[in-house]
């Protein structure tokens, strides 16, 4: 779905986190970054991915990656859901799809045999200079920290 590819510059980004606080790429300027992108705050899959990476939250921060999720929720909605499972990153209520567009995930998708336009889960592994060193595009959910830290 992305035209971004492997040592691409990630786009430069800024947007509102959950608790109405301003995230940019700049903030992670020599830090790994785990950006992942999921459909739907509270849904069984993206509930699933969003745990697997926060129950394996020591593991990337061990190996000097922050995680940040990316969704078109309202901040209410990622606040609750935050909340709900106590995520240790931030999530980005990207109601607008500034930073979805920018990182290209937003497209048609099928499910149940209707297609319609939404977020596909997609996930970037971004270096400490901002230039992308992995994009999963086959999240499994259920082991998706097994597919970033290989």
């Amino acid at each position: 779905m992305t035209t971004l590819q492997i040592g691409d510059a990630a786009p430069n980004f800024k947007s509102l986190d959950e608790a109405g606080n301003t995230i940019s790429l700049a903030d992670y300027k020599g830090k790994k970054l785990v950006l992942f992108f999921y459909p739907k705050a509270s849904t069984p899959g993206c509930t699933v991915e969003a745990c697997n990476l926060s129950d394996n939250y020591s593991r990337f921060t061990a190996q000097g990656y922050d995680v940040l999720g990316v969704s078109a929720d309202s901040a209410k909605r990622q606040s609750n859901f935050k909340e709900k499972y106590g995520f240790p990153y931030p999530l980005l209520a990207d109601e607008d799809k500034t930073v979805i567009n920018a990182f290209g995930v937003w497209g048609p998708k099928k499910f149940m045999g209707k297609e319609y336009d939404g977020i596909h889960r997609t996930t970037f592994v971004i270096d400490e200079a901002g230039v992308i060193e992995d994009i999963i595009l086959k999240v499994k959910t259920k082991e998706h920290t097994g597919q970033i830290l290989k």
